[in-house]
């Protein structure tokens, strides 16, 4: 019941934009010039190693599923709670009506696997409690998949700074091998330098923000997953529709 009706996060935007915007528009109130903090070669060192490093730790099938998730960060997935709480009520009202068989029809054209699996639960006649604690083990494996990849993410955050500072020492090699040859002084302290500036860049405006985005998105969708779970145990508890509509609204706040 994910609403799939996505917006665009413009809070994102905006925090990314204008991390660029302070960092270019310092340089240039200092008197520096745009050019010197493009650097392909730093860029290739700092990126590509701390894409490198990130998998080495993470699972093929973890970091997989984390590249589908930036996407998250810009395009989060939308929860409609309350229309979800209307269906939650209209569906115990059927029961009500027609009985726990009065949901199959529900069930059969409902295309959330999490909700269809409860319905089904719900039709089958299981009992409350096992009812809930199947659900919560779809919760908490839904959770736990979800955090890895955050943890990706926060991963890269942490790795970035230190290659950052290997690109920063090899460039400085570079420097001390063409002492003799002043025209070639100038490229290689400004790779050392923009490496740093990237490495710490791209942790402290990209991978750690996004980690942190993917954890906050997992706990809201976590928690209304949990609505739902009250909501069917709820009807398989024979709750009147009232009274389960005042007892989910605490998840609308």
């Amino acid at each position: 019941m994910a609403s799939k009706r996505q917006s665009v996060d413009i809070l994102s935007l905006v925090g990314i934009t204008l991390s660029l915007l302070a960092v270019v528009g310092g340089n240039l109130l200092e008197g520096g010039h745009t050019d010197s903090l493009i650097q392909l070669t730093a860029f290739i060192i700092v990126f590509g190693g701390t894409l490198g490093a990130t998998m080495v730790q993470t699972p093929l099938k973890i970091f997989l599923h984390a590249l589908t998730r930036f996407r998250w960060v810009f395009l989060p997935p939308a929860t409609e709670r309350p229309e979800s709480l209307k269906k939650i009520v209209e569906w115990s009202r059927i029961v009500r009506k027609e009985g726990l068989l009065g949901l199959q029809n529900v069930a059969e054209q409902e295309k959330d696997k999490f909700i269809k699996k409860g319905l089904m639960l719900l039709v089958d006649g299981a009992e409350p409690e096992d009812i809930r604690k199947i659900l919560e083990v779809e919760i908490d494996s839904y959770a736990a998949n979800e955090m890895h990849s955050a943890k990706v993410y926060e991963a890269m955050g942490g790795y970035s700074p230190t290659i950052g500072i290997i690109g920063a020492v090899m460039g400085l090699i570079h420097v001390m091998n063409n002492l003799a040859d002043p025209s070639a002084l100038g490229p290689g302290i400004a790779v050392a330098f923009v490496a740093t500036i990237y490495g710490v860049g791209l942790a402290n405006f990209l991978f750690l923000p996004m980690s942190n985005k993917l954890k906050t998105l997992v706990s809201d969708l976590t928690h209304y997953r949990e609505m739902l779970v009250d909501g069917l145990v709820a009807i398989a508890e024979g709750e009147n529709p009232r009274s389960l509509e005042s007892k989910l609204e605490g998840y609308l706040t």
